[in-house]
């Protein structure tokens, strides 16, 4: 049983929450105009925590899912997903080591900004989809993505960016709010992640490379593990394998 709810972030931003099964808490953080339903819930994620004894705490960033999407610059200041991750644990009140942390592609992009910036500190961490070129290499990323959305009426099948489109439309993802969110987002200097100190899991399909090499990720990571499971970026977050690395990594 899914419960959901809402809450303000630190702007006055209403951010969907929902939450599944009892136990310690695992925050989850979707992916890039994905949402908590298409990334967590839709394929049986968050219910494999839920039996394995975690809570499934799962957000709705804003501008996906049920989270508001506003249109207003001042709604988006620098890093403003990190800002809203770390409201989500204060509203919690989840205390230091008292909860896992767990992100896939732009998940785990702000979880890895969040304590690598020594904003937040969980017991385990858990970075599902994600290289050092999706860290430290950002505007090339989403210039991609912003290409999807200026260009959105005009992309044709057979253009690479056609399966983003169709993808970013199947969401209902507000456009404009979307490319005011693209630009929120900053470089993680990869020095920063001498930081992250905590057991932290590194999930990748094995033929996934959007974001560059999850490997080279793990190895900068001061106390990582590397599994490859499989699949291509978007299709490795819907096999049971992805899900089934990250319970078994937290339940360590």
């Amino acid at each position: 049983m899914i419960a959901s709810s809402d809450f303000a972030s630190f702007d006055g931003t209403r951010l969907a929450l929902h939450r599944m099964g009892e136990g310690r808490p695992v925050v989850l953080l979707h992916g890039l105009f994905s949402s908590a339903q298409m990334n967590w819930i839709k394929w049986g994620h968050a219910e494999r925590f839920s039996e394995a004894g975690f809570e499934a705490i799962m957000l709705d960033f804003r501008v996906h899912g049920d989270s508001e999407s506003p249109t207003d610059l001042v709604n988006y200041p620098m890093d403003v997903l990190v800002r809203d991750a770390v409201a989500l644990v204060e509203h919690l009140q989840l205390e230091d080591g008292g909860y896992d942390l767990a992100g896939f592609s732009l998940g785990a992009r702000t979880s890895l900004h969040c304590v690598a910036n020594g904003l937040l500190n969980p017991r385990r961490l858990v970075a599902g989809g994600m290289g050092v070129a999706g860290l430290a290499d950002w505007n090339k990323r989403s210039a991609f993505f912003k290409r999807v959305i200026d260009e959105f009426d005009t992309i044709k099948p057979g253009d690479p960016a056609y399966y983003s489109r169709q993808f970013l439309k199947s969401q209902g993802v507000d456009r404009v709010a979307a490319r005011l969110l693209l630009d929120a987002m900053s470089d993680l200097d990869t020095a920063k992640l001498a930081n992250v100190t905590m057991p932290t899991l590194v999930v990748c399909g094995d033929e996934d490379q959007d974001n560059g090499s999850a490997q080279d990720l793990a190895q900068l990571l001061p106390n990582a593990t590397y599994v490859e499971t499989p699949g291509a970026h978007l299709v490795s977050a819907t096999k049971p394998e992805m899900g089934a690395a990250m319970v078994q990594f937290l339940e360590g």
